[in-house]
């Protein structure tokens, strides 16, 4: 039985030799094509791999702890390594959207294109360039996740949970996409809601654009390539749901009051991006007319300087808002938690499960 603690190093070892093979087929283009896809290992490396985790230990619930061979191992970090790759073009493409020019205390995609743009003093316009280029480095991400996940699944022995695997892979990447739309309308259509309606929105942004695709999403992916069954699958999904939940509310605090030196991304950047997420509404409803409007005008600044992200973070913790959404993080926990007790698993999955609960609800990035 392989160690959890190893996976991320052979999840990383199957990325590579993934980009290795997709490196030899783009060889024929000439090396401008060889330096953009080589951009993609910048953003295929280290990272906490929740996803893969939740893969793993989606799996290994229901396979069981049993002898395994070389196949089934390739399989199960293969889906875990196509996650991961996903999970770095739906980043590249969100830093285009949201503008932001960091990613992990390092430039994002766009940028280290603006910067290629300008070192090489070519014509045109460097911004343009960046985003662009990015916008085709998060889509050949995406192919080659697709790509990867039909190796993980010509590589079962059962083609049905080979099927189950890739419907599931294929909903998740619907659902994520969507949910990415919806949360830039709420960025622009929350004027003409009601305090209720964003609320509701909020909610909705984080069921499709998130909860889902970090961690309800790898653990029924890990469970269908182990052949779980429908039962068994909804009942995984039972805690994978509000876990992920969970762990986007825990991501909408840090994004107001994360350190940026654990983050790796300035503090208060939701606000800058003018994020509508469940804690801004909590914060709206919560205060009279005139403060929602100072508020409002705040939000979405990208020119929000220290002292007015001070004042806003000071506004949501006097309110209540900070508060009531820490209690929505531990009742969403506990409704995992209590669902994870009810998995027919065994108690080293369950134990694995519950501590990889915990690191992606407490966690400072």
């Amino acid at each position: 039985m392989i160690e959890s603690g190893r996976l991320p190093g052979l999840v990383q070892e199957r990325i590579d030799r993934f980009l290795d093979s997709r490196t030899s087929i783009l060889a024929p283009l000439g090396p401008d094509a060889l330096g953009f896809a080589a951009v993609s290992r910048e953003f295929l490396r280290g990272g906490k791999r929740f996803r893969a985790l939740f893969c793993w230990w989606g799996w290994r619930a229901f396979r069981g702890d049993v002898a395994m061979s070389p196949a089934d191992v390739d399989a199960v970090v293969s889906a875990a390594a196509a996650l991961e790759i996903f999970h770095a073009a739906a980043l590249v493409h969100d830093d285009i959207i949201d503008n932001s020019d960091t990613r992990r205390g390092a430039p994002a995609a766009h940028v280290l294109f603006r910067s290629r743009h300008t070192r090489s003093s070519w014509c045109g316009d460097a911004d343009a360039f960046g985003r662009s280029a990015a916008v085709l480095l998060g889509d050949l991400l995406l192919g080659w996740s697709d790509e990867l996940l039909d190796e993980a699944v010509l590589a079962l022995a059962d083609p049905l949970a080979g099927r189950v695997a890739r419907l599931e892979f294929n909903r998740m990447r619907s659902e994520v996409t969507a949910g990415q739309y919806l949360d830039i309308l709420e960025e622009q259509a929350w004027v003409t809601r009601t305090d209720d309606e964003q609320l509701e929105a909020a909610w909705r942004v984080i069921r499709f654009k998130s909860a889902g695709y970090s961690i309800e999403s790898p653990l029924a992916l890990g469970a269908s390539l182990a052949g779980a069954g429908g039962h068994e699958l909804r009942a995984m999904r039972d805690f994978g749901l509000p876990l992920g939940i969970a762990f986007q509310l825990r991501d909408d605090v840090l994004g107001v009051f994360g350190d940026s030196s654990v983050t790796g991304k300035p503090s208060g950047d939701d606000l800058r991006e003018g994020k509508r997420t469940v804690l801004v509404a909590l914060t709206r409803a919560a205060l009279p007319a005139t403060q929602v409007r100072l508020v409002d005008e705040l939000l979405g600044d990208p020119d929000l300087d220290a002292a007015s992200v001070a004042s806003l973070q000071a506004t949501m913790r006097e309110c209540g808002a900070l508060d009531r959404v820490e209690d929505l993080i531990r009742s969403y926990t506990d409704e995992a938690l209590a669902a994870l007790e009810r998995l027919p698993i065994d108690d080293e999955a369950r134990s694995s499960l519950r501590t990889l609960a915990t690191a992606v609800t407490v966690r400072k990035s």
